[in-house]
């Protein structure tokens, strides 16, 4: 909750690798709590007459804020390192330094105004449906993180959040946390829901695939970036129709 989360709970007595394997297992947690808030937002400002796509925007800042943008930062900084050169050491600094530039810069426009597209669309549909696919978008968007850090995935550099969490997840908890949350997802959206949930890890692991194949391996910035688009394909799939 306090890595992924502005809120301000204590930090464990231990940070080892169980200690991160436990905070990406339960990642699911705190994502579907920013889930709710941004959900209470959409449909709160949607019950006082404010215009779908304003209530959308303002949903997703407060999203931002409850999160301290670690995703955003991520999905930018990953799309500067690997669109700016084909060297891998020299991708890996351009995403260290974290310097937005154009490439991150139109990514982070294209995703917010997807995200918000759909936000828009749930507002327009009952309180409670809109909270329930918006909850649960966010969990699925972070139901990816256990997928990402299972064993067998390497850190394309040492040191950071990335390399502290890479790995740490076995493989059988990392396949049950998202057929955990599609099972969920069932009575909650339908079949939309479990559908949801399965785009969501396709998204964020062809995402993965591609950066281990051009960086040597992942970092925090990707897992970042695979929860974000993770979340847009969650979000398309339940404002569809």
């Amino acid at each position: 909750m306090g890595t992924l989360t502005v809120l301000p709970v204590p930090a464990p007595v231990l940070v080892d690798r169980a200690a991160a394997a436990v905070a990406m297992t339960g990642a699911v947690l705190p994502g579907a709590a920013t889930g709710l808030l941004v959900g209470a937002v959409l449909v709160g400002l949607a019950s006082l007459g404010v215009p779908p796509a304003a209530a959308a925007l303002l949903a997703l800042g407060s999203g931002a804020l409850a999160t301290r943008f670690l995703h955003l930062d991520g999905l930018a900084d990953t799309t500067d390192g690997l669109v700016a050169s084909w060297d891998r050491d020299r991708a890996l600094e351009v995403m260290r330094t974290g310097d937005v530039g154009p490439c991150g810069a139109t990514v982070l426009v294209v995703v917010l105004g997807a995200q918000a597209a759909a936000l828009a669309a749930l507002a327009d549909t009952t309180a409670p449906t809109a909270l329930a696919a918006v909850t649960l978008a966010w969990a699925a968007s972070r139901a990816v993180l256990p997928v990402l850090t299972a064993r067998g995935t390497a850190a394309a550099r040492p040191g950071g959040l990335g390399a502290g969490v890479l790995g740490s997840v076995s493989v059988p908890v990392a396949v049950l946390v998202p057929l955990a949350v599609a099972a969920v997802a069932w009575p909650a959206a339908g079949p939309r829901g479990p559908l949801a949930v399965g785009l969501a890890v396709l998204a964020a692991g062809l995402l993965a695939r591609h950066a281990h194949r051009r960086l040597g391996g992942l970092t925090g910035d990707v897992l970042g970036a695979g929860v974000e688009v993770a979340l847009l394909a969650a979000l398309v799939v339940l404002s569809a129709g």
